[in-house]
């Protein structure tokens, strides 16, 4: 496989999961976003922990949808996320969850 066909074959794989996120979006609640993923969710907790003078977040969700193209499945019933790094929550507004039309 060259680089043009795996450059290629990542293009066509964000252009179908921005499709998928566009036909679910709708049915969540919650923007979840942390370092390494992001999340579309009907629930979220965020606590923060500490543990030998470090803190980090334990992240829960429920009903989640997690935007990674190399997942082949991306919704999940539970999700628990822990990191040392910033954890981003928004409440969707029905307005912020109309995606543009093609």
């Amino acid at each position: 496989m060259s680089a043009e066909d795996l450059e290629k074959y990542e293009t066509e794989m964000e252009l179908t999961l921005y499709r998928e996120y566009r036909d679910v979006v709708g049915i969540f609640k919650y923007v979840v976003e942390t370092d390494r993923r992001f999340y579309l969710c009907n629930q979220v907790d965020v606590k923060a922990r500490s543990e030998s003078g470090d803190v980090f977040f334990e992240v829960s969700m429920t009903d989640a949808w997690v935007w990674d193209m190399y997942r082949p499945a991306r919704f999940a019933k539970n999700v628990k996320v822990l990191t040392f790094k910033d954890v981003n929550v928004e409440e969707l507004a029905p307005q912020d969850i109309d995606p543009p039309k093609d």
